[in-house]
């Protein structure tokens, strides 16, 4: 079983940034993806990346790819999501979420097993 904690949502304008962080309550990230999906009001959630833990691969989706940034902290156990040059059709609650993985990563949010409270991120235009 996998609990994860994020922190780091808020409020900023447009163009601004804001870090998101995931870490595991119990266990390592070892042998998951971890990823981050997004739920704005009156959409469906959405995936935003991921990050294959063993090997620090990753993925984006394209409405994202060039502002934000997954990254892994071994140490600290814990995935961290830049986001810059925030929009505001970035506006959403995101979700840190893992599956188990040999090292491919799911974009289809269906497809994670884990996730955790959320975090509210909102940008004002």
């Amino acid at each position: 079983q996998v609990q994860l904690v994020e922190s780091g949502g808020g409020l900023v304008q447009a163009g601004g940034s804001l870090r998101l962080s995931c870490s595991a309550s119990g266990r390592t990230f070892s042998s998951y993806a971890v990823g981050w999906v997004r739920h704005a009001p009156g959409k469906e959630r959405a995936f935003v990346a991921a990050v294959y833990w063993n090997r620090g691969t990753t993925a984006y989706a394209d409405s994202v790819k060039g502002r934000f940034t997954i990254t892994r902290d071994i140490a600290q156990n814990t995935v961290y999501l830049q986001m810059t040059r925030l929009k505001p059709e970035d506006t959403a609650v995101y979700y840190c979420a893992a599956h188990s993985s040999s090292g491919y990563l799911m974009k289809d949010p269906q497809n994670y097993d884990y996730w955790g409270q959320g975090t509210q991120v909102t940008v004002s235009s």
